[in-house]
């Protein structure tokens, strides 16, 4: 008897072990950038695109200044929270912290409130989206449209 005894407070031992994962507080803790604390986190394997990746920004048909050269990071954050924002998106309807797009290219909407439209579709929150040359992005009820082309695409 002492010794089924044993056993299973041994199993029950066993089957509780200690996470040292990163729990949310000090996740969050190590994901700040002027004292902002970043929606997401950056894959370990990311790297910079060997494509020159451009995005167009055009408003009801006209394109605003230059494009914005999208190859020289790894990653790019879109939101109203200029501390943090990578491309600013002013519009009252965008979230501070509210789409990356995360080089092969991909684009993920975090969370926000009004969604992230790539082609007029909307897509999912917290779930990477392949983006294609020529596609479309659009932020909230911005009337801003963003056209992922690259150096070699024929309309640029």
């Amino acid at each position: 008897m002492k010794m089924k005894a044993a056993e299973e407070a041994l199993e029950e031992k066993q089957k509780v072990k200690p996470s040292f994962e990163l729990s949310g507080k000090l996740a969050a803790e190590t994901n700040r950038v002027r004292g902002v604390t970043l929606l997401f986190n950056e894959p370990p394997e990311a790297r910079k695109p060997d494509i020159k990746w451009r995005l167009y920004v055009f408003k009801t048909g006209e394109m605003l200044n230059e494009p914005l050269y999208i190859h020289r990071q790894s990653c790019y954050l879109f939101g109203r929270e200029r501390r943090v924002a990578d491309i600013p998106t002013d519009h009252p309807s965008c979230s501070k912290q509210h789409a990356v797009i995360q080089f092969r290219p991909y684009i993920m909407d975090l969370g926000s409130t009004n969604k992230t439209f790539v082609n007029d579709s909307p897509i999912e929150p917290q779930r990477y989206y392949e983006l294609r040359e020529q596609d479309t992005i659009e932020f909230g009820n911005s009337s801003r449209e963003y056209v992922l082309l690259h150096e070699n695409s024929a309309s640029a």
